[in-house]
């Protein structure tokens, strides 16, 4: 008899237990079903990357109903690539150029041609700096020929800048003496007087370039208006640029001059829909991108597809075009 009710109660728990089941299924976890997780890639923690991907993050947390997105430290652009190869991050900043090499399999990563990325946005330029001292008697990048000219770390993006731009005026490595500097120590040979002239890739005003021009009138040199046109054509990922008269103590002239951009790349995960919601949320909340760090004022809708060196999301493009 005992044994019975035992039965009963037993059975009568189990239907219980399955029809609370039933019912979770049914609507209890509809939210947890819609919970969107999304990792953002970015660079060091002292760059500008970190603190722009996480004002990314925090916006598209309040922006996008069941977002959960979050800033990861990185490598920065090479790392970023990998990452959205192999899917341990979902969005990430990343240099143009680096994009353009990695989709079309060449320098850094040739052979290595990487598949499924999409643009979502085009953020701020990096500008091609060509950097000499005044009493060097350079104005020009035509004037080169000979000199010793710092081009960046062998292998990086700054080095194929530097090589890419000079193809522009007719000038190979066989042309000039190749030094494989760093920007700090490109800077500090500047100084030195051990070379002429030195190539670097960031935004204006640069912190190596402040400290040379701290102690040393410097010039920085002119990327002509048909030289840049001729490398856009070849290398569509670069846009024109003109850097203000003043950036730098005791240069006062405006010097136009081609950028790399910062953009916003997406591998396979992101939807058309959920790429229109990441570029309305973040262009219609650029107050919060540009508290994060300086480089944000010039980040806008207007230019969020110049520069573009790879398909875009088709719901990243349709709020663009909108």
């Amino acid at each position: 008899m005992k044994f019975a009710g035992l039965k009963k109660m037993m059975a009568a728990g189990l239907v219980a237990v399955m029809a609370a089941v039933a019912f979770t299924g049914c609507g209890g976890d509809d939210k947890a079903a819609q919970k969107q997780f999304l990792n953002i890639g970015t660079g060091g923690t002292a760059g500008t990357y970190y603190p722009l991907g996480g004002a990314m993050a925090e916006i598209l947390n309040k922006a996008i109903p069941g977002m959960n997105a979050s800033a990861q430290s990185t490598g920065a652009s090479v790392a970023n690539i990998n990452m959205l190869k192999d899917g341990s991050v979902d969005l990430a900043i990343v240099q143009n150029d680096i994009t353009y090499y990695a989709v079309n399999g060449t320098e850094m990563f040739k052979d290595k041609k990487v598949e499924g990325l999409q643009g979502i946005a085009i953020l701020y330029p990096e500008t091609c700096q060509a950097v000499t001292l005044e009493s060097s008697g350079i104005k020009d990048l035509s004037q080169i020929k000979g000199k010793r000219v710092a081009v960046g770390a062998a292998g990086s993006g700054v080095e194929a800048n530097a090589r890419q731009i000079m193809e522009a005026y007719g000038i190979s490595y066989d042309d000039i003496q190749v030094q494989y500097l760093s920007f700090s120590e490109a800077a500090s040979a500047l100084k030195d007087g051990n070379i002429d002239v030195a190539f670097l890739t960031a935004g204006y005003p640069t912190a190596a370039v402040q400290d040379i021009s701290s102690q040393n009138k410097v010039r920085l040199l002119p990327v002509a208006a048909d030289k840049a046109d001729a490398l856009i054509a070849k290398y569509p990922f670069y846009t024109k640029t003109v850097i203000p008269a003043g950036t730098y103590a005791g240069f006062d002239e405006d010097v136009p001059a081609v950028s790399v951009m910062a953009m916003l790349v997406a591998n396979e995960k992101i939807t058309e829909q959920l790429g229109y919601d990441v570029a309305k949320s973040l262009f219609t909340n650029l107050d919060r991108l540009q508290a994060a760090h300086a480089v944000g004022k010039q980040i806008a809708k207007d230019k969020a597809m110049s520069g573009m060196p790879l398909k875009m999301n088709a719901g990243a493009e349709k709020f663009f075009k909108e």
